[in-house]
Formats: structure tokens, C-alpha cells, sequence
């Protein structure tokens, strides 16, 4: 059980980086990115929230590289290592937000559909799937439920492919046809790419295979992986993003005149130090009136017995103190981080949320797999290191 304030943690300062962040859903945000990318393509519907028409003017091709967990705030931290990276960002670079929480599959469902959470569904990195006690893990999710059920929302690939613009996705090999891909890029024809060396080539084939508007999304999962496994600024981390430089150098010098790349990112990461991090599985006053646990370490979803709310929040309050915020699911809506959240998908948001504070986290070490338990670096809530993703704009 953690005493005291938080640790230090590696490669993000105190101070503003650990500052709760909103998300700027409607012109800032990773939701954004898409609309703006093929209203510059002249896909009807599609508004240039973003503002990149006067940077993209001609452009009639645009690749669209989402680097997991390359957030804003670590690319400082990886500047040594990836020095075409820095570079870029201090020259077409400009913050966004994701959306909340700053988790993988919310993320790549938001950039895909280019609407909040609420109104998309997945509302976390695992969900209770309302009416039952089984939680759903997004990542390894297959048809069951049904993606195009669970995931309402046409997305931009399927608006984009209907305005008779070539679209391609271009990820891992493994990622083709699960649920998560589905939700996320059907509409899209899927190239599976196992490295970054493959992933550029098929990225720039995809680009420039097309006569008219074309539009290719590609995927990189190691940083994220690394930082996940060994930490922020980790050797491992390093390796990573160095390989993203060499990846985003291949892109630029491989452009076509008349195409344009942007980067862009589904979220941030933190370490959590040992002494910041609770487990509700060893805790009696955490279990007490909760039937199912869901959500990540960062922000848990709690779904719990007939009446027990108030009891559940005042006992989490009491255990977290300044750890955390511990809401009722109408004050997380109410704070406007999920978007509108229509009557269908409440349900899949806790009774009580919980949203860790500075480098805290709740893990749940006997109801999870021991491997949560191990990772090193998170996110999920909503500080700065978090929630700011890049936001890159490199013409051909």
C-alpha cells in the first residue's frame, strides 16, 4: 500500500506535465485529424476542423501514421534518439489532445469514426459488457460482440471509400479482421506490414499506387510496447523510437509530390513507481459492494452490487484520498470527457469511475493478468503526459 506522495518518474517532470488535460474534441483533438485530412481531399462531410487546407493546398494523397504511445510530452525524451523526429516537431509540429480515457482502443476508434468515445462505444481499454459479469478486452476482442453493433458510427474509411477516394489500411499482419481493426478502419483494404521497414514500403506502394484522392492509414505499436514493458527512457524505449526515426525518414523522403504525411499519436505514457500503486484485489475495503472491475490501472470502471454506490465511493475515497477522483458514472459524464453519451452505451461506463491522480495507479492483481500488474509505464487518465499527442504535417 502506497504512503505518502507520488515518486518521481522517469522522463516526465512534475508540475504541468502531471496537470489534468480536457480533451478539445471539435477543432484539437485526435478526433479531428481525419475529417480535417479528407475535407482537404473534398470528401463531402468532411470539415478541415484542423485547419489544414492552406498547409495542404494540391495535396491529393495523405498518409496518416499513428505511432502508439509517442506522446507529446515524451518527445522531448526521445530527441536523442531520434533526431528527424525532433526535428519535425519543432518545425510542422503542433499539440493535440486524444480523447479520454487515453487508452489505445478508444483512441484508434476516435481517430477511425472522428467522434468521441460516448458516442462510439468503446469507452475504455476493457468494458463489462452490459447485462452480464464478462469483460470485454478490446485487444483481444474477435466477433463476439459484434464489432458493427458494439461500434455503431459509419468511419471516415468507409465515407472516404464511398466518395470514391482509394483506401488503405497498413498495420501488424495479426491485426487484420479483429474486432478493434473493424471497429476502427472498416472501410479500408488491409495490408499487413510486420516491421517498420515493411510498413514504410507498404505505406508509400499504398500511396502511390492510386490515380485520384487516396488516403493510407498506417499503425506502429513498439513504443508504446516498450514503454509498457520496461518504461519511459528505458533502453528498450530507446531502440523503439529510433526505429520511429528511421520509419518517419523513409515516409518523408519517399513522399510523392503530391501527398503529405501526418503523425500523430493515441496517447502518452507514465512510469508509476512501486510505492504509487494500489491493488484493489488485496484490499477488502476496494472489493467490498463491487461486482466487476473493469477499465486499466489508470481509470477503473466499477461496476458494483444494487445500492452500493455510495458506499463503494465514500470507501474508494477514503483508501485513494488525493490518489484519485472518485466519481458517480453521471459526474464523469457530466464532466464532458467521454463527448455525449448516448442511453446505449451508459451502461458500458462504470457505476463509479475512478481516475488516478499524478503516477498513481489501481491494479487488480488476481482478477487481471499478473502481467498489469508488471508493466512499468501507463496511462489511460487524463494528465498532460497523457492526453497530448503529436500532431505532424509534412508535404511532399
Amino acid at each position: 500500500m502506497l504512503k505518502g506522495g507520488p515518486s518521481s518518474t522517469p522522463g516526465v517532470n512534475k508540475g504541468p506535465f502531471l496537470a489534468p488535460v480536457s480533451p478539445e474534441y471539435g477543432g484539437g483533438s485526435l478526433a479531428d485529424v481525419l475529417p480535417s485530412a479528407l475535407g482537404v481531399l473534398g470528401v463531402p462531410g468532411a470539415v478541415d476542423l484542423l485547419g489544414l487546407g492552406a498547409e495542404l493546398a494540391g495535396v491529393r494523397r495523405i498518409a496518416v501514421l499513428l505511432v502508439d504511445g509517442l506522446g507529446w510530452y515524451q518527445i522531448p525524451v526521445a530527441a536523442p534518439y531520434a533526431p528527424a523526429l525532433a526535428g519535425l516537431t519543432a518545425t510542422v509540429g503542433r499539440p493535440l489532445t486524444c480523447g479520454f480515457p487515453s487508452t489505445t482502443p478508444t483512441s484508434l476508434v476516435t481517430l477511425g469514426t472522428g467522434v468521441p468515445a460516448g458516442a462510439h462505444g468503446v469507452v475504455g481499454f476493457t468494458l463489462r459488457v452490459p447485462g452480464t459479469d464478462r469483460v470485454l478486452s478490446h485487444i483481444e476482442w474477435a466477433d463476439d460482440p459484434s464489432p458493427l453493433r458494439w461500434q455503431p458510427v459509419t468511419t471516415w474509411l468507409e465515407r472516404a471509400r464511398a466518395a470514391g477516394v482509394a483506401v488503405t489500411v497498413v498495420s501488424r499482419p495479426e491485426f487484420g479482421g479483429t474486432g478493434l481493426t473493424l471497429a476502427a478502419n472498416r472501410g479500408g483494404d488491409y495490408r499487413g506490414a510486420a516491421g517498420v521497414d515493411e510498413l514504410a514500403a507498404t505505406m508509400l506502394t499504398a500511396l502511390a499506387a492510386g490515380t485520384g484522392p487516396t488516403l493510407v492509414s498506417g499503425y506502429h505499436p513498439d513504443v508504446d510496447r516498450h514503454g509498457h514493458l520496461s518504461g519511459v527512457d528505458s533502453m528498450p524505449w530507446r531502440a523503439a523510437v529510433t526505429e520511429v526515426d528511421a520509419l518517419l525518414s523513409r515516409l518523408v523522403d519517399g513522399l510523392p509530390p503530391d501527398a503529405a504525411l501526418l503523425v500523430t499519436a493515441d496517447h502518452g505514457q507514465l512510469d508509476v513507481p512501486p510505492g504509487d500503486r494500489f491493488d484493489l484485489d488485496t484490499d477488502p475495503r476496494l472489493t467490498a459492494g463491487v461486482r466487476v472491475v473493469a477499465g486499466e490501472p489508470r481509470v477503473r470502471y466499477l461496476h458494483v452490487e444494487p445500492g452500493a454506490t455510495a458506499d463503494v465511493v465514500a470507501s474508494w475515497s477514503g483508501v485513494l484520498g488525493s490518489a484519485a477522483r472518485v466519481l458517480t458514472r453521471d459526474e464523469a459524464v457530466a464532466t464532458g470527457w467521454f463527448g455525449p453519451v448516448p442511453e446505449e452505451h451508459l451502461r458500458r461506463i462504470g457505476d463509479v469511475v475512478v481516475v488516478c491522480n499524478d503516477t498513481y495507479a489501481v491494479l487488480a492483481s488476481r482478477s487481471e493478468s499478473p502481467a498489469v500488474s508488471r508493466l512499468v509505464a501507463l496511462h489511460g487518465a487524463d494528465t498532460a503526459a497523457e492526453m497530448t499527442i503529436p500532431l505532424l504535417v509534412v508535404r511532399g
